[in-house]
């Protein structure tokens, strides 16, 4: 199948499909005679597989150990558990994270009341503060 094809059949453009390919997540397709990417059912799961892990944020550095631990069918599942926990651990920071957040914009919406106009904002004023918020966010550092 061509990559509009494969990007179609699972969910997500041509312009990810390249992206993981050129990560090394998802492997080189064969070319056909006119030099087009032909894609494979393979492909096709992997792709899957791949767009499953970062639904879940697994990082790509992660999803492609994920993908060499698959290769070692016969293996002890005990690193994929162990990537797994460090995953669940990240998620629990996030969420805390996520929670401090909540606490500050809250904060921040109390301090406006009605009538107030945009030049005396308190939320404008406060957005405006350099690390005034009360969280690291790796994710937006």
């Amino acid at each position: 199948m061509r990559i509009g094809e494969l990007a179609k059949l699972a969910g997500c453009d041509v312009v990810t499909v390249r992206f993981y390919e050129s990560a090394g997540l998802l492997p080189a397709p064969a070319r056909t005679g006119n030099n087009y990417r032909s894609y494979s059912a393979q492909h096709l799961e992997t792709l899957h597989f791949i767009r499953q892990c970062r639904s879940l944020d697994i990082p790509l550095v992660d999803i492609e150990r994920l993908l060499q631990f698959r290769a070692q069918p016969q293996e002890s599942c005990a690193d994929i558990n162990g990537l797994l926990d460090a995953q669940i651990e990240r998620v629990k920071t996030r969420i805390e994270q996520l929670r401090m957040l909540e606490i500050y914009m809250n904060n921040l919406r109390r301090q406006c009341g009605v009538g107030v106009v945009r030049k005396d904002c308190p939320i404008l004023a406060g957005l405006s503060k350099p690390d005034d918020g009360p969280w690291e966010d790796p994710l937006h550092a």
